[in-house]
Parts: C-alpha cells; structure tokens; sequence
C-alpha cells in the first residue's frame, strides 16, 4: 500500500501546538488540585471572560464535543422536551444517538447549507401542537456549520429573538467557533450576546483536547457541576484542560490558528475553482466540499486521504476536505499541482 501523503480528513490529526505541549511539559511537576480547581483552569476561565467582556458567565472545560453536547442537551431539557437541529447537526449524524439515548428526541430539518433559519425553526415549532408529541424546547445550531458555513450576525441575532420570545434555550455547538469567528468577523463577545449557552473548541483548533462551555444564561447556571460529574465530565486531572486554554486565550492563539486553518483552505478551493469544478456548499470557513468526477476522485486518493460525502450523480461525487490550524501551504501547493496533473 502505497502511503499517502498526506490527510484531509479531518482537522485533529495532528497532535498539539508546540507552545501547548512546552507548557504542559514546563508545568508537569507542579502539584494542583483536582477537578478544575487547579490554578490553570481557574486562570484559563477568567483569561476567557476577560476575551468575553463579561465576569458573570460560567465556564466549564470538558474533553470533547460530544460530552458537551450530551451534558447540555440532556441537562437543560425537561424529559418530554426535544431539540431542533439541521439534520447535517452533529448530534443528529455523528453522536450515535447519545441524545436520544437521554429520552430526548432531536428534531431534524433539511437546509441546504447547513444552517438553520427563522422558517425552519418555526416549521418544527408549528407541527408539534400538543401533549400527544414531544415538545420543542431547545435550538440546537453548529457555527462553524458540518457544511462548513458560518451564520452572520444578523442570523444570530434573528434566532436568538424568536428563542427568547418563544422561550426557547438557544445553544451553539462551537467545536469549530474559531474558524467561524475569523469567518465573519464576530467575537465570542459577540456570541455571548445571542445564545443562552456555547461552547469553544479547542480538539479542532490546535489543544490536544478539550472544550470550554460558556453558560450566559443564568437560570441554567446551577448546579451544572453536578450534571459534569455524573456524565463522567469532571477529569481528577482537570489541569490538563486548564493549561491548554489558558495558552489558547493568551496571546491570540486561538484566533491564529483558526486564521490559518482558513486561510489554507481558501487557498485550496480557489485552486480547484480555477480548474472549473464547483462546490456542494460556498467555501466559507475550513471545511470545503468540492464536486469531482469519480475517476478523478479515486486518483487523488492513491495519494491523499478525505472523506467522499455525497453522490452527486452517476459520474460526480463531493469529497471533504478540511485543513488545520498545522496545515501547511506547500502541502496545498503539491495537492493542487497534482490535481492539475490529473485534469
């Protein structure tokens, strides 16, 4: 088998950002105690509140994206309550049922770019009438999209009314917020201002592992370490969490290393709309899904690595493509100049 050189698979292959591991490694030998009452994490979460302009919010570090969504999702909701989500949303495609396994059910609707909107939240809303069904109680969205696309100001700020007016929870899966924000051009003080709760990735986003939940809403505030520790959430070696996030919110390096996810995956789609092929979604944020023929795909995987998603016909399919914060601009350049080889 020939080795591939290298993979787009997903945006966590590579392990940590060097200054991660250095401080990891500087701070090894210091004895902190457990649970996230470890002086990084207790700095890491005021480090966050200080970028999010406000001390009240609570902050939480869990290791994954999943565990935050379950931990959330199944805690905020009354049994009988639902979730509404695309159904691109990752705890409707890619959590193996971890929510319906609470008793919650998800809610799903088809958009064509990944993103909800005003209609499709109402739609859910309108058919869900009385007690005979679930009731809807929770928006449920992923900015950066599964799709790769981001929503504007504006469309946060339209869902967050109609939540607030229907008394809706509004939550954000942010396992990818760094490209989105760089995206558009928003802040997690932006963010802060719209949703009841989110959360920052850092898995996808250069930390080894880990995910900061932001709750803004104070009715949902307590207690919720209680909720952490039942769901398995509340690490003895919390410190872990703690360092990478107080790295992360320190000198901007969250934000250049969403920057340069972006910033080579602009690079890579402009290389492949120039050769003429189009796009399952607009190339946004750090996900790309370009359409290929499906000869073309099966050379280009001899030497690289990605994900075919969606037939598109009997002759063309659409392929992911993600870069990272390591992604590196020669590896674009030799990806696109085998490409043109191939056409």
């Amino acid at each position: 088998m020939n080795k591939k050189i290298y993979s787009f698979k997903n945006d966590y292959s590579e392990g940590a950002h060097p200054s991660i591991i250095n401080k990891l490694k500087e701070t090894n030998f210091l004895q902190q105690d457990g649970y996230g009452d470890d002086q990084f994490s207790l700095k890491a979460k005021k480090k966050i509140q200080e970028e999010i302009g406000n001390n009240d919010v609570d902050i939480h570090f869990v290791s994954g994206g999943t565990q935050a969504n379950l931990i959330v999702i199944s805690s905020f909701l009354r049994p009988h309550e639902s979730v509404i989500s695309a159904s691109t949303g990752h705890i409707n495609v890619h959590e193996a049922g971890a929510i319906e396994a609470t008793g919650h059910k998800v809610c799903v609707v088809d958009t064509k770019d990944g993103k909800l909107t005003l209609d499709h939240i109402q739609s859910v809303v309108d058919i869900h009438e009385d007690e005979h069904m679930v009731k809807p109680a929770m928006v449920y969205i992923s900015n950066s999209t599964e799709l790769g696309t981001f929503y504007t100001k504006d469309e946060l700020e339209k869902i967050s009314k109609y939540c607030k007016d229907n008394n809706l929870i509004f939550f954000l899966d942010g396992a990818r917020l760094g490209s989105a924000l760089v995206a558009s051009g928003l802040s997690v003080s932006d963010i802060v201002n719209f949703v009841d709760i989110f959360y920052i990735g850092g898995t996808k986003n250069g930390a080894l592992i880990g995910e900061a939940i932001v709750i803004a809403n104070e009715s949902l505030k307590k207690e919720f370490r209680f909720l952490m520790k039942q769901k398995g959430a509340l690490l003895a070696k919390g410190r872990i969490l703690g360092v990478q996030f107080l790295e992360l919110f320190t000198n901007d390096l969250f934000y250049e290393l969403a920057k340069n996810a972006n910033k080579t995956a602009t690079l890579l789609s402009k290389g492949i709309k120039d050769l003429g092929f189009g796009f399952l979604a607009e190339p946004q944020t750090n996900i790309i899904f370009p359409i290929f023929p499906n000869d073309l795909i099966e050379k280009l995987s001899d030497k690289y690595d990605f994900y075919v998603t969606d037939k598109v016909d009997e002759s063309n399919s659409a392929v992911r493509l993600v870069t990272s914060w390591a992604t590196k601009e020669n590896i674009i350049n030799e990806f696109l100049k085998y490409l043109r080889e191939l056409v």
